[in-house]
C-alpha cells in the first residue's frame, strides 16, 4: 500500500525559511492571507522533526522489546487497518479530499462555512462509528486475509485477531483526528496538526516502558485474549491515538468552531460522498496489494512482515519531514488557486514541490542505498532486535528500496494536485495501476529469492511501483494541465543525482580505505556507527559544494540563509519562479 503505508510516525528545522510565497488575498471577504509557504512549512518541518524523531524512538523501541518476529509481525499486521487510515486520512488522502471542500465553502457561505463544517463532521462521524464497528466484528477474517488461516512457524493469525480486537477502534479516533486537522489546515492553522503525533509517540513509549515491565510473555500457544502484555500494548497503543485526536480539540476552539450536530443534507455532501467513495476504492485497492505482499512475506519468513514494515516506516522519516511538511503548506494553497481558476499557479506549486523534494530526498537515497546495511546494524542491533541477523537484512531492505523515496514523493505530490481540483477518480486510476505494475512483481520474488532475501525483492517492487505510478501522473496532469514545465523537473532531478551519486562513490571509497585498517578489528556495531558518521561528514558537504557547482537553484534559499547567518543578519527574502 503506498504509504507506508500502512503505517504511523525530518529535514532540518527551516530547511526554505527564506521562500516567501503569499496566497491570494480573499477580497471578497476582507480576509488577511495565509502564512507565507516558507514560515508555514517551517514549522510544520520542526513540528515533523520532533515527531519523526520520537517516532523512530517508537520503532527503535518496539524492535529492541518484541524482535522482528512472528509476535512482531502479528502486531504490525494488526495495526495495518487502522495504520492505512492514518496513512490515508492524517497522510493526506481524505485531508486533501475535504480541504479544497471546506475551502470552497469557508470562500462562498455567508457563515464562513460553520454550517458545512458541523454537518460534515456530523455525518463523518456516524460513518467511521460504523466503518469501527463492522472492522471489529470482521477482525477473525481481516487478519486471516493478510496471513491466511494457519498458524505456522511464520504466521500467527490467532495472535494477530486478538491485537486487532484490541487496535481497531483507532479507526474512528484517526478519522476525526483527520477531519479536525483538515478544518484546522484550511484555517491556515498547521502547527497543532503536526505536532499532535508527538503526543501520540509519547504516550506509546511510555507503555513500551510498562509492557517491558510487566512480567511474563504474551503467550503464542494458545493465545490468550487476557494476557497482561498483550492487554497493555494493544490498549495502550490505542490510548495514543485517542490523545493525538483529543489533543486537537482546543485549537479548535482557539479558531472560534464550536460543535454541535447539524443532521440533515447539504448537496455538497454529495459532491464529498462521491469523492469519498473514490477513497474507498483507492484504499480498498492499495489493500489487495499489501494483502499480496503480506501473505508472500509471511510464508517466506516470520520476521519478513516486520522487516518490510519497520523498513517502509524508517523511509517515511525523511518523507515525512521534508515531504508532508512541504504538501502540507501547499494543499490550501494549491486549493485556493484551483478554486480560482489559476492553472499556472497550480502548476508553479507542482513544480517547486517536485524540484524541492528532488534536492532534499536524493541525497537521502544515495545514503540509504550505499550504507543501509550500516543503518540497520547501527538502529537495530539493541535488545532482541537483531535476533536472526534481523537488523542487518533490515538494513538491506532499506537499501533495497530508498531508490522509490523520490518517486513515492511525486506521486504524492501529483494526486494532492488532483484533489485540489476536486478529482478523486484519477489518484484511484493511478493507485489501480502502480498495484498493477507491483503484484507480478510481489509474486514472483520467492521463485527468484532465498526465503531471507524475499523481503529485500518486496520492497524493491514497491519502490519500483511508484516510478511507474510518477510517470502516468505526469502524463495525466499534463492532459489535464498542460505543459508542467517538465524541463526544469527533470533538470533538478538529473544534477540533483549526479551530484548524490558522487558524493555517494566518494564516501564509499574512504570507508573501504578505513576498513582495510582501523576499522577491520571492530565489532559490527561500532564500525556500523563508525561508518556512517565517516559517510555523513564526506557526504554532506561534498554534496551541498557539488550542487552549488551544477547551479541548482533550488538550493540558492539555503545558501543566502545561512550566509545571512553567517554576516549576522537576517538573509533577503525571495520569491521563487
Amino acid at each position: 500500500a503506498p504509504g507506508p503505508d500502512p503505517a504511523s510516525m525530518n529535514r532540518p528545522t527551516q530547511p526554505i525559511d527564506a521562500l516567501t510565497v503569499e496566497f491570494p488575498r480573499l477580497t471578497d471577504q476582507g480576509a488577511p492571507p495565509p502564512p507565507s509557504l516558507g514560515r508555514s512549512s517551517s514549522l510544520i518541518a520542526l513540528a515533523s522533526l520532533v515527531s519523526r524523531v520520537t517516532g523512530f524512538l517508537r520503532t527503535l523501541l518496539l524492535v529492541a522489546v518484541l524482535s522482528l518476529g512472528i509476535v512482531n509481525s502479528s502486531y504490525t499486521v494488526a495495526n495495518t487497518l487502522p495504520n492505512i487510515v492514518y496513512e490515508l486520512l492524517l497522510g493526506g488522502v481524505l485531508t486533501s479530499v475535504m480541504i479544497p471542500l471546506l475551502v470552497r465553502a469557508q470562500t462562498e457561505d455567508a457563515d464562513g462555512g460553520d454550517r458545512y463544517t458541523r454537518l460534515l463532521l456530523t455525518v463523518a462521524g456516524v460513518v467511521l462509528l460504523l466503518a469501527t464497528a463492522v472492522a471489529m466484528l470482521a477482525a477473525p477474517l481481516l487478519t486471516r486475509l493478510y496471513l491466511g488461516g494457519q498458524t505456522t512457524t511464520t504466521a500467527n493469525p490467532e495472535l494477530a485477531t486478538a491485537f486487532a480486537y484490541l487496535l481497531l477502534p483507532q479507526i474512528f479516533f484517526y478519522g476525526m483526528g483527520a477531519l479536525l486537522g483538515a478544518v484546522l489546515n484550511s484555517k491556515g492553522v498547521f502547527g497543532p496538526f503536526a505536532w499532535a503525533p508527538v503526543l501520540n509517540n509519547v504516550v506509546v513509549l511510555a507503555v513500551l516502558g510498562v509492557y517491558m515491565l510487566v512480567p511474563g510473555e504474551i503467550s503464542l500457544d494458545p493465545v490468550r485474549m487476557g494476557d497482561a502484555k498483550l492487554l497493555v500494548l494493544g490498549i495502550g497503543t490505542t490510548l495514543g491515538i485517542v490523545a493525538q485526536a483529543a489533543v486537537l480539540l482546543p485549537s479548535m476552539r482557539r479558531i472560534g468552531f464550536h460543535y454541535r450536530p447539524v443532521w440533515g443534507w447539504d448537496p455538497r455532501l454529495t459532491a464529498a460522498g462521491g469523492l469519498a467513495l473514490w477513497v474507498v476504492a483507492y484504499v480498498l485497492i492499495g489493500q489487495a496489494g499489501y494483502i499480496v505482499t503480506t501473505r508472500v512475506a509471511s510464508s517466506a519468513d516470520g520476521a519478513a512482515v516486520a522487516i518490510y514494515t519497520t523498513a517502509w516506516l524508517l523511509l517515511q522519516v525523511p518523507y515525512g519531514v521534508l515531504g508532508v511538511s512541504l504538501l502540507t503548506a501547499l494543499m490550501p494553497r494549491m486549493s485556493r488557486a484551483a478554486a480560482e481558476g489559476r492553472v499556472d499557479d497550480v502548476v508553479a506549486d507542482l513544480s517547486l514541490g517536485s524540484r524541492l523534494s528532488a534536492v532534499f530526498l536524493i541525497p537521502i537515497s544515495a545514503l540509504l542505498t550505499a550504507f543501509g546495511t550500516s543503518v540497520g546494524i547501527a538502529l537495530f542491533s539493541l535488545g532482541a532486535g537483531d535476533t536472526g541477523g534481523g537488523a542487518a537484512r533490515l538494513g538491506a531492505t532499506l537499501a533495497a528500496s530508498a531508490f522509490g523515496l523520490l518517486p513515492f514523493a511525486v506521486v504524492m505530490l501529483q494526486l494532492r494536485v488532483f484533489y485540489a481540483l476536486t478529482d478523486s477518480r484519477t489518484p484511484t486510476l493511478i493507485q489501480l495501476f502502480i498495484v498493477a505494475v507491483k503484484v507480478p512483481m510481489l509474486l514472483i520474488c520467492p521463485l527468484l529469492l532465498a526465503p531471507e532475501n524475499v523481503v529485500l525483492g518486496l520492497a524493491a517492487a514497491n519502490a519500483a511501483s511508484f516510478v511507474f505510478g510518477a510517470v502516468l501522473g505526469q502524463i495525466l496532469l499534463a492532459r489535464r494541465l498542460g505543459a508542467l514545465r517538465a524541463k526544469e523537473i527533470l533538470l533538478t532531478i538529473g544534477t540533483t543525482t549526479l551530484a548524490a551519486a558522487a558524493s555517494a562513490l566518494l564516501a564509499v571509497g574512504v570507508v573501504a580505505l578505513l576498513g582495510l585498517g582501523p576499522l577491520a578489528e571492530w565489532s559490527p556495531v561500532p564500525r556500523a556507527w563508525t561508518t556512517l558518521v565517516v559517510a555523513l561528514l564526506v557526504m554532506l558537504p561534498t554534496t551541498l559544494l557539488a550542487l552549488r557547482l551544477l547551479r541548482v537553484r533550488e538550493l540558492d534559499p539555503i545558501v543566502r540563509r545561512l550566509a545571512g547567518l553567517a554576516r549576522g543578519r537576517k538573509p533577503r527574502r525571495v520569491t521563487p519562479d
